[in-house]
C-alpha cells in the first residue's frame, strides 16, 4: 500500500496524547540538562525552564488551533507546508525531522549515561571513531526503540502511558523529600554568575519543550482530536514547566549547587543524599525511564513527519509505505531510526541538544506564522474547534521569540542547523518543486491579490511556485459570444491530461482609477456572469474549474502574467475583432510579448467549433509538434478525423517525409496529403474541405514580421472554417527578439522546406 490513500488507524486514547508530550519533555529536562544548566546560571537555572516553558506554551495555544483544524499526521511540518507554502514546508520539514532526529538521539545519549550507572561499559575505539559507553548503550537502546515503533502505534502508547505514569510517580516522592529538607538559604544568592547567561542557558533546555508539538504529529492517530489535542498539547506544556520549577527549586533548597553543577546524573546523588540507596536506585531508574520515553516518543513523531513529507511529495511518496500487518510507516520509521544511530555514533550531549533546539525554533517560529496566513487568508475548510485567545499578539509573540532565541546559542551550532535549513531550500528547488502539487494558502493569498500587492511580493511568489500537479488549461475569457467553444475545447485538453480549466476574466481598468478604487466599486457583474457560465460548461464535461477575476490596467497584456501567476500549462485565449476587448488583430500585441512565452499557447480565431475534421499543414517545425499534440487530444476526444498537409518541392520526398513525421507524432492513422506549388494556395485549398485548421505558429520575430509579412496570418484570414494557431513555450534571445532565428516563413510550419532530414521525435504535451 501507498500513495495520499494511506490512513492511520486511530489508536492513541486522550492519556496516551498526553504522555506522548510529557513523556518527551520530562526526561532530558530534569534528568540530564540540570548540571550544566546550573553550573552557568545556580539557581537562576530554574527561571530559564520557567521561561522556555513560557515560550513553548505561546506555540502550543498556536499548534493547539492548527491541530484541531487539521489533526493530520505531520504536525508543525504540515501547518506550515500548507499555509506557508512547499518551499517553507520543505525548511520546515527537514528541520522538523533532523531537529526530532537530534533530539532523539540526545535522549539516547544520556539514555546511555543512566546505564552506566547500573552497568559500567568499557568505551569502544574504531580506528578513528571513538565511542564513549554512554554512546555504545544509546545505540542499543535507540535499536531497541525503533523496533518498538516499528510494530505499531497502539503497542507504542501503552508503553508510553506505564513509563510516563510511574515517572511522574517516583518524581512526585523525590519532590517531597526534596521539600522537607528545604533551606531557602541555599538558594541565594539566585543569580551568583549574573543573568548574561540566562536566554543562552534557555536555548540549551529548550529541547526539553519539544514534546507538545509532537503531539500533533500524531493527530491523525487521536481519538477525538478536537477536543483531547488542545488539552494534551497545553496541558503537557503547563505540567512539564510546573514539574521542571518546583523540582529543580527543590533539589537546589535541599543541597549547595556545586553537588548538582556539571553533574549529568545530578537527580541521582541527590537523591542518594537525601533518601538514600533506595531512593538513588529509584531515580536511576527514573532516569533510564525518562530518557527512554523522549526518545520513543520523539521517534514516533519524527517517523510521521517523514511519513507526511512522502504523502506530499517532498520526498519520494514510496516512503508512504504502510506495513501490512503493523499498519505503520514501517521505512519512514527505518529511515528515521537510521539517521538517529548515526547522530549517536558522530555527537555529543551538548551538540545533539543545542541542534534539536535551534531546528524547532525555527519550525516553531514558521508555525505561528503560518497560523496568522490561515486566520487572514481564511482558506475553505479551515474550522478549528479551538482558537487562540488574544490574536494576534500570541502567534506574533511566538514567532518573535522562537527565532530570537536561536541568536543565543552557540554560533557553531547555528551554523550546522541553518545549513539544514539551507539543504530544504535547495531540495525543494532542485527535486520537490517538479513533483509538488500544492502552492499553499499564502501563494494563493498572495496571488488572488496581485494586483493591490507590490509587485516585488507577487514575483518572489511565482518565482518559487510548484510545478507539479495536474495539467492546467488557462482560458481568458471576454466576449460571451465566444466563450462557449474556447470552454469546449480547453474542457477537452484537460479532460485529455486529467487536468483543470482555469477560467480568467481580465477587466481593464483606465489609468486614471485605481485598482483599489476599481475593486471597491463591485461593479464586475458581467464579469461574473461569464465565469458562471464558464464553470456551468466547464463542469457539463465533467471537468474541475477554477475562476479569478483580475482587474489591471493593461488588457491583453495581463494575459502572459497570469499564466505564469495560475501555473498553467497551455494558455488558450481567442483572436479576432473583439476577443480580448479590444478590436482589431491580435498579432501586433501578440508579437510584442510572445517573445518568450511562459506556456505552450493556442490562439483560437472562432468560426464555430467544429472538431470532426481537422487539417493540420506541417513542414516539421517545432510547433507543429505541439499541433500534433493537440491533434491527438481532438481524435481521444470528438473522434475527429485529421488530414495532415506537407508542400514539397518533390512528390517523392515529401510523401517519404509526411510518412515518417505522421508515425513520430503519434498520428499514423491520419490522411497523409501531398502538394506542390504554392503553399498559400495549397492550404486555402484544403480548407475548403476542412472544419478546424490546426496549425504551428511562425518561428519569425517581430522585426521580420513588420518587414516581410507573415506567411502563416495572411493564410489564415483567407479559409472560412476555424483556425487554431499553435506556439510552443520558449525563450527567445534579444537577436531573436528583434530579427527572429533566420528561419524562412515557412520553415517554422508549413512552408517549402527540404525533407531529406525527418524531424526529430515529438514532444507531447
Amino acid at each position: 500500500m501507498s500513495g495520499n490513500d494511506e490512513e492511520l488507524a486511530k489508536d492513541l486514547g486522550p492519556l496516551a496524547a498526553l504522555t506522548i508530550g510529557v513523556g518527551t519533555m520530562i526526561g532530558a529536562g530534569i534528568f540530564v540538562l540540570p548540571g550544566p544548566a546550573v553550573a552557568d546560571l545556580g539557581p537562576l537555572a530554574a527561571g530559564a525552564f520557567v521561561i522556555g516553558g513560557a515560550l513553548a506554551l505561546l506555540t502550543a495555544l498556536s499548534a493547539s488551533e492548527l491541530g484541531t483544524a487539521m489533526p493530520v499526521s505531520g504536525g508543525a511540518y504540515y501547518y506550515v507546508n500548507r499555509g506557508l507554502g512547499p518551499l517553507f514546508g520543505s525548511i520546515a520539514g527537514w528541520g522538523n525531522w533532523m531537529g526530532l532526529a537530534f533530539a532523539s538521539a540526545f535522549y539516547m545519549y544520556g539514555f546511555g549515561e543512566y546505564v552506566n550507572q547500573f552497568v559500567s561499559v568499557s568505551a569502544l575505539s574504531l580506528g578513528p571513531i571513538g565511542l564513549e559507553s554512554a554512546q555504545l548503550i544509546g545505540l542499543v537502546g535507540a535499536a531497541f526503540f525503533i523496533a518498538i515503533n516499528y510494530v505499531g502505534a497502539k503497542e507504542t502508547g501503552r508503553l508510553q502511558n506505564i513509563i510516563v505514569i510511574t515517572l511522574v510517580a517516583i518524581l512526585a516522592v523525590f519532590t517531597l523529600f526534596g521539600l522537607l529538607n528545604a533551606d531557602l538559604e541555599t538558594l541565594r544568592p539566585v543569580a551568583p554568575f549574573g543573568y548574561a547567561d540566562l536566554l543562552p542557558v534557555t536555548g540549551l533546555i529548550f529541547v526539553s519543550y519539544l514534546g507538545f508539538v509532537q503531539i500533533t504529529s500524531v493527530g491523525e492517530e487521536i481519538k477525538n482530536p478536537g477536543k483531547n489535542l488542545p488539552r494534551a498539547v497545553i496541558g503537557s506544556v503547563v505540567i512539564v514547566t510546573v514539574m521542571y520549577a518546583l523540582i529543580l527549586l527543590a533539589v537546589l533548597a535541599a543541597v549547595e549547587t556545586d553537588v548538582v553543577a556539571n553533574n549529568e546524573t545530578a537527580v541521582v546523588d541527590v537523591a542518594q543524599m537525601l533518601i538514600g540507596p533506595l531512593g538513588a536506585a529509584a531515580l536511576l531508574f527514573g532516569g533510564l525511564l525518562a530518557t527512554a520515553s523522549s526518545a520513543n516518543a520523539s521517534i514516533m513523531a519524527s517517523s510521521r513527519i517523514n511519513f507526511a513529507m512522502g504523502r506530499d511529495k517532498l520526498v519520494t511518496p514510496k516512503i508512504n509505505e504502510i506495513h501490512s500487518r503493523f499498519g505503520t510507516p514501517y521505512r519512514a520509521i527505518a529511515i528515521t531510526g537510521a539517521l538517529i544511530l548515526v547522530f549517536i555514533a558522530l555527537g555529543n550531549l551538548e551538540i545533539l541538544a543545542t541542534a534539536g533546539s535551534v531546528l524547532h525554533l525555527i519550525v516553531y517560529g514558521l508555525l505561528n506564522l503560518a497560523l496568522i496566513v490561515f486566520r487572514e487568508a481564511e482558506p475553505a475548510g479551515y474550522d478549528p474547534d479551538f482558537e487562540v485567545p488574544l490574536y494576534p499578539v500570541v502567534p506574533i509573540l511566538g514567532a518573535v521569540f522562537s527565532f530570537a532565541l536561536i541568536a543565543f546559542i552557540e554560533p557553531i551550532v547555528i551554523l550546522l542547523s541553518f545549513g539544514f535549513v539551507l539543504f530544504g531550500v535547495v531540495w525543494y528547488l532542485g527535486y520537490a518543486r517538479a513533483e509538488i502539487e500544492s502552492r499553499g494558502v499564502l501563494a494563493q493569498y498572495v496571488l488572488d491579490r496581485s494586483e493591490e500587492l507590490p509587485d516585488a511580493a507577487v514575483s518572489a511568489t511565482t518565482s518559487v511556485q510548484p510545478e507539479g500537479g495536474d495539467y492546467r488549461v488557462m482560458v481568458p475569457l471576454a466576449n460571451p459570444a465566444t466563450q462557449q467553444h474556447l470552454i469546449t475545447l480547453a474542457s477537452a485538453i484537460a479532460d485529455h491530461h486529467d487536468g483543470t480549466v482555469v477560467a480568467v476574466n481580465i477587466e481593464q481598468v483606465p489609468d486614471q482609477t485605481t485598482l483599489e478604487a476599481a475593486r471597491k466599486q463591485e461593479e464586475h457583474e458581467a464579469a461574473s456572469h461569464l465565469l458562471e457560465q464558464a464553470q456551468t460548461d466547464a463542469e457539463t464535461y465533467g471537468v474541475d474549474i477554477e475562476t479569478h477575476v483580475v482587474l489591471s490596467h493593461r488588457g491583453v497584456e495581463e494575459i502572459f502574467d497570469a499564466t505564469t501567476r495560475y501555473g498553467a500549462d497551455v494558455c488558450l485565449m481567442g483572436w479576432g475583432p473583439d476577443s480580448h476587448g479590444t478590436a482589431g488583430r491580435i498579432e501586433p500585441t501578440f508579437d510584442e510579448l510572445a517573445q518568450s512565452l511562459p506556456c505552450d499557447f493556442l490562439v483560437f480565431r472562432d468560426r464555430g467549433f467544429d472538431p470532426s475534421n481537422v487539417l493540420l499543414p506541417t513542414a516539421g517545425g517545432p510547433d507543429s509538434e505541439l499541433a500534433a499534440a493537440v491533434a491527438r487530444t481532438l481524435q481521444a476526444q470528438f473522434d475527429t478525423e485529421v488530414t495532415l498537409l506537407h508542400v514539397a518541392e518533390d512528390l517523392e520526398e515529401g510523401e517519404r517525409f509526411l510518412e515518417n513525421w505522421a508515425t513520430e507524432h503519434g498520428l499514423e492513422d491520419a490522411i497523409c496529403r501531398v502538394e506542390t506549388g504554392d503553399v498559400q494556395r495549397n492550404i486555402a485549398a484544403a480548407a475548403e474541405d476542412a472544419s478546424l485548421v490546426l496549425i504551428g505558429a511562425t518561428e519569425k520575430g517581430v522585426l521580420s514580421r513588420i518587414v516581410r509579412g507573415s506567411l502563416i496570418l495572411d493564410v489564415l484570414e483567407e479559409v472560412e472554417c476555424s483556425v487554431l494557431l499553435t506556439e510552443k513555450r520558449h525563450e527567445r534571445t534579444l537577436r531573436e527578439r528583434i530579427f527572429g532565428t533566420g528561419t524562412d516563413a515557412g520553415e517554422g510550419a508549413t512552408g517549402v522546406t527540404p525533407t531529406a532530414a525527418s524531424p526529430g521525435p515529438a514532444d507531447d504535451e
